[in-house]
């Protein structure tokens, strides 16, 4: 049977590929202009962008990697879906309105309305190319794991077609079709993932007739960790260290969410910002009614799949949904396992799709609109860039961050893809939402601050993260036969984002250049009414 489920899993790709693509050429053939290739021409309704901000961030790590660690430490996995929900209240609360009306395409254009251009947006437009980096990767790690899974082999070379493959995809999607066909894409998977989850919580509600604490019983009962698994402690808490690592998590995942360039690029498809409010509105109730279920599939996996058959299967659980569809089917060699252990197969990867999709389109946007005319075209002088020109260089960028997100995937497939998106929330954390706050509530801020900030967070991010367990030193590491590690946490947050925080408060106030009253007032007025917003 396992040809079959083959064929039948492919047949499904097939069909969301050629979707995605046809969404993807229909939308391409409308005009050139930056603001159409950035954000969609501005057009989209709250309903719609909310349904979008969903398919943005309920990514790999949320359908494979949240409900695999929940199927492998219990109580410990939930602390992943309490904080990617809770972020949202701070993106709701303090950024989504402001950086609506205060910026046009990008993280760096709400500071350049009272900071120096150049030096904020090389900052800037770096970290959030860094941070859709590390998030992309977690994606395709995804997406190598779910295609293993269906060819049920473990061999490195169909992770590896299964990158490039992805890759390839995401190149095409936003170099012909832009924000538009991205958005498109994201509605469609959004909705998929939301009726793929529906259909498995109710199966596993069914399967023990409603009873919820009987659930939890037989997850513990079969996760090999008895009641353990329903307690803190199995994957945090052990040690000093592990329950730090806990705190670091938490507050990468909190803080993160509101320095996500693919998230903040979101709100500026919309024509007011009232309507960004009324998106996060509604991404909030899909979200957290995704995150329900994540519970509850997580648990399902653990007590009718095994959490030493999930471990065996996948070390790091991000397979844990496939094979709970096909329990929930009737099992492998039933025609109901394979169909919807198929339908679900093809959903994830849509999933991962249409989030790789929108990670590339933000980081090409930081790279041609921040980095090439912001800083590089701006000291050269000479000719001013049309906008034909800025979508040229960006759908460029696009290919070559696409084929670097591929090439930094082949070294990450041992990890978890949740906990590789916690790393990429803390770099944001550390190096962007620091700066963002400063500059919209901070009156005294000046351009050395933003950039200490952003650069101290950053470097302190991604060295903590270098000189960790996650790249050397154990056996799930990204280089298992070396150890040169000396920072004992795997997450880089509870270090790095209050140095963000430090050195952009130290920068303003040894800074010799005087805070700009007329650039904050003309940021106020701007973030508070929309006054000159785009």
């Amino acid at each position: 049977m396992t040809g079959t489920r083959h064929h039948l899993a492919v047949g499904l790709f097939a069909v969301i590929v050629l979707v995605t693509l046809a969404i993807t050429l229909w939308a391409g053939r409308r005009g050139q202009a930056a603001e159409e290739f950035y954000t969609g021409g501005r057009e989209f309704s709250p309903l719609q962008n909310g349904f979008a901000l969903s398919g943005d961030y309920l990514s790999a790590a949320s359908f494979l990697g949240v409900t695999g660690l929940i199927a492998l430490y219990g109580y410990d996995g939930v602390l992943y879906s309490v904080g990617f929900l809770v972020a949202w209240l701070a993106v709701l609360m303090l950024v989504a309105e402001l950086v609506r009306n205060a910026g046009r395409y990008t993280l760096a254009d709400v500071l350049a309305v009272r900071l120096r251009r150049r030096p904020v947006r090389a900052a800037v437009g770096s970290a959030s190319v860094v941070v859709s980096l590390l998030y992309l990767v977690a994606q395709m790690v995804g997406a190598g794991s779910l295609v293993a899974l269906l060819l049920g082999t473990g061999s490195g070379a169909a992770k590896t077609w299964a990158i490039v493959a992805v890759g390839g995809l995401m190149i095409v999607y936003v170099t012909v079709g832009g924000m538009k066909a991205t958005t498109w894409i994201q509605i469609v998977k959004a909705v998929l993932l939301v009726a793929g989850s529906v259909l498995l919580t109710v199966l596993v509600l069914i399967r023990f007739r409603g009873d919820l604490a009987g659930l939890m019983r037989s997850a513990a009962e079969h996760s090999g960790a008895g009641s353990a698994y329903l307690r803190p402690g199995l994957k945090y808490g052990a040690t000093t260290a592990s329950r730090l690592d806990l705190i670091s998590l938490g507050l990468a995942l909190v803080l993160g969410t509101a320095g996500l360039p693919h998230i903040l690029s979101r709100f500026y498809t919309v024509p007011t910002a009232r309507a960004a409010r009324r998106s996060t509105v509604w991404a909030i109730g899909l979200i957290g009614g995704f995150y329900l279920m994540a519970i509850v599939l997580g648990l399902g996996a653990a007590a009718l799949v095994g959490s030493a058959a999930v471990r065996a299967d996948n070390p790091a659980g991000n397979t844990a949904v496939p094979l709970l569809a096909q329990v929930l089917g009737g099992g492998a060699s039933s025609t109901g396992g394979l169909l919807l252990f198929a339908l679900i197969s093809a959903i994830a990867f849509a999933t991962i799709l249409a989030v790789v999709a929108g990670l590339t389109l933000a980081s090409s946007a930081a790279f041609a609109h921040d980095l090439y005319l912001g800083v590089w075209r701006r000291a050269r002088g000479g000719a001013e860039v049309t906008a034909r020109q800025e979508v040229l260089v960006a759908r460029g960028a696009a290919v070559l961050i696409g084929a670097l997100a591929i090439v930094l995937s082949l070294f990450a497939q041992r990890l978890n893809v949740a906990f590789l998106v916690g790393l990429a929330f803390a770099v944001a954390a550390s190096a962007n939402l620091p700066t963002l706050l400063y500059s919209l509530f901070w009156r005294r801020f000046t351009t050395r601050g933003a950039v200490w900030s952003v650069a101290a967070g950053l470097t302190t991010a991604v060295l903590l993260v270098v000189f960790s367990p996650v790249v050397s030193g154990s056996r799930t590491s990204v280089l298992p036969g070396l150890d040169f590690h000396w920072f004992p946490l795997e997450n880089p947050g509870l270090v790095a984002i209050p140095v963000g925080f430090l050195a952009g408060w130290l920068g303003t106030v040894t800074s010799r250049e005087p805070a700009d009253p007329d650039g904050y007032a003309e940021l106020e007025v701007r973030a508070l009414t929309g006054a000159g917003a785009a």
